[in-house]
């Protein structure tokens, strides 16, 4: 009989395996894979990007999937835990844009073998290619054994999951863990993919007029019925031959999918502001100044320097104008083009699926999870970590340092649940 059993080798199951065996429990680890850290490997572009350095209350923000839920988590093992952690391993980090922090070797193959490394000196038994077909509990809906589809049963004082949501499927993440957490007794919230791009249905994109044109610094806004703001975020995104994708695309995707089934409209209006530090006078003052200057160019020559050339020449056609001279150009005709340079119109259908999602949306719900221990409040012994719980952030490092900071919490209480029941 083991003390602890860990279900699933990604981000939050690795953690959890090392946190319940540092604290002493005889741990086991569970994987239906051939090679455990998968999708840690192929994190941040392969160069993982292990933790986000922002200050917790901000940290938070960037995760606005019940991100509020992971106080209690942090106050125990945050991103600076993580950072000494690595650094404590031998891993030094280095500090990106917006706080983002990445092995100095830029590998993330580094951070899996050092988390397995660590594992393997604490004495951790690894199984893998064995694949878990559901758990057993007693008639209290106490956790007491796994049982593998082999028929093979280990009993355990406590099982924590962490297999993952349904993101990132060839790693693994196939949501296996929902009906085991349903039979325990928990709600699984509504899931779908997040942090993934957005498909639109404009001309545009049919004639791939800007298909590759990546943008910089512009903000995209999600817009409900009678175009009201839902959500504006700010970076840099790319067109596709399908839609938008890009880190503002994918921040935007999930408030696209929730708005659309709110509506119940097919399509969701989002706009783009290409120069969003300007106001619509600034920047219709900023086109006329220019004109001006250069009144016997063509307008679209004008402008050539000021706006990205393809989006130049869709918008300039969109308002059949350009061809001029500029001193033949109307201050309305001006007004009309800024306008459309910090409103610029796109309509979503809707995103792509889970297999080019980052992130998995739903989950667990974490009504039912006590945030000091991540234990199950249905039943004892059960303990979750990482995106099989409704948690989901932003691209950035805040998703990894929810599963390493969940998976801590619930491997080194899952250790003294269950050293303390055994006693």
């Amino acid at each position: 009989m083991k003390d602890v059993i860990v279900i699933g080798g990604g981000p939050s199951g690795l953690m959890a395996t090392y946190a319940a065996a540092k604290a002493g429990a005889n741990t086991l680890l569970i994987d239906k894979g051939s090679k455990l850290g998968r999708k840690l490997a192929i994190s941040g572009g392969g160069r993982c990007n292990v933790t986000n350095r922002k200050p917790v209350d901000e940290l938070i923000q960037f995760i606005p999937g019940n991100g509020r839920f992971l106080y209690s988590a942090l106050a125990q093992f945050d991103n600076q835990s993580i950072i000494d952690l690595f650094t404590g391993f031998g891993i030094p980090l280095k500090e990106e844009d917006n706080g983002r922090m990445f092995p100095v070797t830029d590998k993330a193959q580094d951070v899996v073998n050092t988390l397995l490394g660590a594992i393997d000196q604490l004495g951790v038994e690894i199984r893998k290619n064995a694949k878990v077909k559901t758990l057993h509990f007693n008639e209290a809906n106490e956790f007491e054994a796994v049982e593998l589809e082999d028929g093979e049963r280990i009993e355990a004082g406590a099982c924590v999951i962490a297999v993952g949501g349904q993101s990132v499927p060839h790693t693994g993440s196939t949501g296996d863990g929902y009906p085991w957490a349903e039979k325990a007794g928990h709600t699984i919230t509504e899931l779908f993919p997040t942090e993934v791009p957005i498909l639109l249905n404009d001309a545009f994109i049919g004639t791939k007029q800007l298909q590759g044109l990546s943008l910089r610094d512009v903000a995209l806004t999600v817009h409900g019925k009678k175009g009201k703001p839902i959500k504006t975020h700010r970076g840099d995104m790319i067109f596709t031959h399908f839609g938008i994708s890009g880190p503002i695309a994918l921040r935007c995707s999930q408030y696209t999918i929730k708005e659309r089934k709110r509506s119940k409209e097919r399509v969701v209006a989002l706009s783009l502001d290409l120069f969003p530090d300007m106001t619509r006078d600034e920047l219709y003052q900023e086109l006329w100044n220019q004109v001006q200057d250069q009144p016997k160019r063509a307008v679209k020559n004008v402008w050539k320097g000021f706006i990205p050339e393809r989006m130049l020449d869709l918008l300039l056609a969109d308002l059949a104008f350009g061809e001029e001279d500029a001193s033949q150009l109307k201050k309305q005709s001006v007004i009309d083009f800024a306008t459309r340079l910090k409103t610029f119109e796109l309509h979503a259908t809707g995103t792509l699926d889970f297999d080019k999602a980052f992130v998995t949306g739903g989950g667990v719900s974490v009504k039912e999870i006590a945030p000091q221990t991540m234990m199950s409040k249905k039943a004892d012994g059960l303990f979750f970590a990482g995106e099989v719980l409704d948690i989901h952030g932003y691209t950035g490092g805040y998703n990894i340092t929810a599963a390493f900071t969940t998976g801590h919490c619930a491997g080194s209480h899952a250790a003294q649940f269950a050293v303390r029941t055994t006693v």
